[in-house]
């Protein structure tokens, strides 16, 4: 049985009289320990599916199974303990804490939760064991970026996803930061779910789902993912 399962999943949003569907009868699956890119233009539903995966929204219908755990049942405090256990986020922009440090940041999140990883020992694995104590202001992109992955790997999470995660960095910068989020899913035998526009990164999954017009139109499973050092873009 897969560890993760979408079947057949609509999302609707009314606005006003209008009925839109961010999500129509999508259905995809997905193994533990895989490392996963979602790509699709902007609309295709990619973020919706992330945000019911993580616990954020509710679906209209079908059902998301997360480790033989049907999700779309779960009552609001299951929802808290789901969110607060099973999984780590990392976004765009960061979200970190201005007044405290990277290592406060990454402290705070393994406050919240029972099986958490040394906050310490994950500064050293994302290489910013010099700049633990450097406040958010004082660290480039790619390091508040790494921060973030540090921040959601601490939480030891079953799943950690990842909403366009190199969308505010350049090129270089955003080619270390896939680069760790590939170690972490080979090293930490992780699930990670990846979001992005940029299909040219495809590659380093070990399976790609395409999303289009709220479905997941197409699913590409690669039996040898390219290391994100030889993709180009």
């Amino acid at each position: 049985m897969p560890y993760i399962e979408f079947k057949n999943v609509c999302k609707e949003y009314k606005m006003g009289e209008v009925i839109i569907k961010a999500l129509d009868n999508t259905n995809f699956s997905i193994e533990k320990g895989e490392l996963v890119v979602i790509v699709g233009p902007s609309g295709a539903g990619k973020t919706t599916a992330l945000n019911i995966l993580g616990g954020m929204d509710s679906i209209t219908s079908g059902d998301v199974i997360v480790d033989n755990k049907n999700i779309s049942k779960l009552k609001n405090k299951e929802l808290i303990k789901y969110r607060r256990e099973d999984i780590g986020f990392v976004f765009q922009f960061y979200n970190l804490v201005q007044n405290l440090t990277a290592i406060e940041n990454v402290e705070l999140a393994t406050q919240i939760c029972k099986d958490s990883l040394s906050p310490d020992e994950i500064m050293e694995k994302v290489g910013l064991k010099d700049r633990k104590n450097n406040f958010p202001s004082q660290l480039s992109g790619g390091e508040q970026q790494r921060v973030a992955i540090a921040r959601a790997i601490a939480k030891n999470p079953k799943l950690l996803l990842c909403d366009e995660p190199t969308g505010a960095l350049d090129y270089k910068t955003g080619k270390q930061i896939l680069k760790l989020l590939q170690d972490t899913s080979r090293k930490e035998k992780m699930t990670v779910l990846i979001i992005t526009h940029n299909a040219a990164i495809a590659p380093m999954g070990d399976k790609v789902i395409r999303f289009k017009n709220g479905k997941a139109e197409s699913v590409e499973i690669n039996e040898s993912p390219t290391p994100i050092e030889e993709i180009e873009w």
